[in-house]
């Protein structure tokens, strides 16, 4: 037996294969561990904010509570089931609480990713490779925030469409109308999946009429599945997006994001790639492969094709929507299933059990010998947001309201809720011109014309911005405290 064959052989020992799996998931959770997003993340804590307040009130809301300026505008809380998800967590662990949960979420992703890619191509270590670079592009670029919802369902989506387009069984997409019924209460971006499985309908339609009146038959691949039922899925799907509190309202809320433009300005995961980190060329090189994955064939695939488009310019235009690319063309790169001889088979249930144990305990060691734990999680939340500042307001209460600025207006929300912010996260709450003064005011930007600058009590602000700076020497306010981080400047 030659070297080469040996080493085949050794690969595709189980044991190998599985000890390959434990070692890839061990590395995401370090990553995970080490990134302490569930506390570093700005927004993290007005959604825990906000799903206390649904557990308290038995409903979700439906204006802008938690601020003063926008109090009376009316706002969706289009993530309220992961934000009750994140509430329970801390109620019941604490600190720890959300750095479990959002450790497992980023392990599901990753994991999710590997089993479709396996699924679709049906080789355990083309999947294992391909799954590390699509999810190292995406993954670790953004906290843990619902968003990951729509990852993760978004993965099962394209996984069954594709499925069900080479085997030509409608049965794969029975399950979405509930995949779509969960995931609309739990991100906005299913509105995504609603496109893409719209997008794959429409495809198969064209592809059917080009066929029947024999139109670019040699260029354009066949349809695989009934017109009538994909058309009936597409409206059960639909409707199953407005069972929810919120109903047909969470489509508004898509309406009012399509119209900002300020906000993709000034807030840096919505503006578009820079090309100065490492991943943002591997995200570029993926797409590349995607493209000629999909050109690859001898028909072209217009559901394939018109996606990768899509996905691109989506992914290429704010950093946010990464993960759309990076798993759309990873699941084309990947669609050249082997011979049914050749396919590696999944997990059964004891190594799944055993894989699950194994990064249970990895973790367990981890919150005892570094510095994942309930003390350093709230050593790093105080190195990020000011909670030195928030405790000296409670020991000497200032008269409000509060004045703030937009980065810690979430973590606000949640650590002194007895004042109303001025600002938070919640872009579709505030609209363009309510960031615009708040952003030019924080720069310091004709800061004196700013409405609710004037009516403030005090202002919390970051040192490092150069409102802090121009109101200590401002006659109108006086310094009443200040650490590393933060400043307060009391009304005179």
């Amino acid at each position: 037996m030659s070297v080469l064959e040996e080493l085949r052989s050794f690969l595709d020992r189980r044991l190998v294969k599985w000890i390959a799996l434990a070692v890839m998931l061990l590395w995401v959770a370090k990553v995970a561990v080490d990134h302490k997003y569930c506390v570093r993340d700005n927004d993290m804590w007005w959604h825990i904010k906000t799903g206390d307040w649904i557990v308290e009130h038995a409903a979700v809301p439906h204006n802008g509570l938690f601020s003063w300026t926008a109090a009376n505008r009316p706002w969706v809380a289009y993530s309220w089931g992961y934000e009750v998800m994140l509430s329970r967590a801390y109620d019941w662990f604490q600190l720890m609480g959300l750095g479990v949960l959002t450790v497992v979420l980023t392990l599901l992703i990753a994991y999710l990713q590997f089993w479709s890619l396996r699924r679709l191509r049906g080789s355990f270590w083309q999947a294992a490779l391909l799954a590390i670079v699509s999810f190292y592009t995406y993954l670790f670029t953004i906290g843990p925030r619902p968003v990951f919802a729509s990852i993760l369902f978004y993965i099962v989506l394209l996984t069954l469409l594709l499925e069900a387009s080479r085997s030509g069984q409608i049965k794969h997409l029975y399950w979405l109308p509930l995949v779509f019924l969960v995931w609309a209460n739990l991100h906005i971006q299913f509105v995504y999946g609603i496109a893409v499985l719209g997008l794959f309908v429409v495809c198969q339609l064209v592809s059917r009429w080009a066929e029947r009146f024999g139109i670019a038959q040699a260029i354009i691949t066949p349809p695989s599945l009934p017109s009538a039922k994909l058309l009936l899925i597409l409206g059960a799907c639909l409707l199953a997006t407005l069972i929810g509190p919120y109903s047909y309202h969470l489509y508004q809320v898509v309406f009012l994001y399509s119209g900002a433009k300020y906000s993709y300005q000034i807030i840096v995961e919505l503006q578009p790639l820079t090309f100065r980190l490492p991943i943002n060329f591997v995200q570029l090189l993926l797409t590349a492969a995607g493209f000629c994955a999909v050109g690859w064939r001898k028909r072209i695939d217009l559901f394939k094709l018109s996606l990768m488009i899509v996905a691109s310019l989506l992914a290429f235009r704010t950093l946010r929507d990464c993960w759309f690319v990076a798993v759309t063309a990873a699941a084309f790169i990947a669609d050249f299933p082997l011979p049914e001889s050749e396919r590696d088979a999944g997990e059964t249930p004891v190594e799944g059990g055993m894989l699950v144990a194994t990064l249970a305990i990895f973790l367990v060691f981890l919150s005892q010998t570094t510095d994942f734990n309930e003390r350093a999680l709230d050593h790093y939340a105080s190195l990020e947001f000011p909670v030195d500042a928030v405790n000296y307001l409670r020991r000497h209460p200032l008269p409000g309201p509060l004045y703030n600025n937009f980065d810690w207006g979430g973590f606000l929300t949640w650590y002194m809720p007895q004042f109303p912010v001025a600002i938070d996260g919640r872009n579709d709450l505030y609209g363009d011109d309510l960031d615009r003064i708040f952003f030019q005011s924080q720069s310091a930007l004709d800061y004196k014309s700013d409405p609710y600058l004037r009516q403030s009590g005090f202002v919390l602000v970051g040192k490092k911005y150069a409102l802090s700076t121009l109101l200590r020497v401002d006659p109108q306010f006086e310094l009443v405290y200040e650490d590393k981080i933060a400043a307060v400047f009391a009304r005179r």
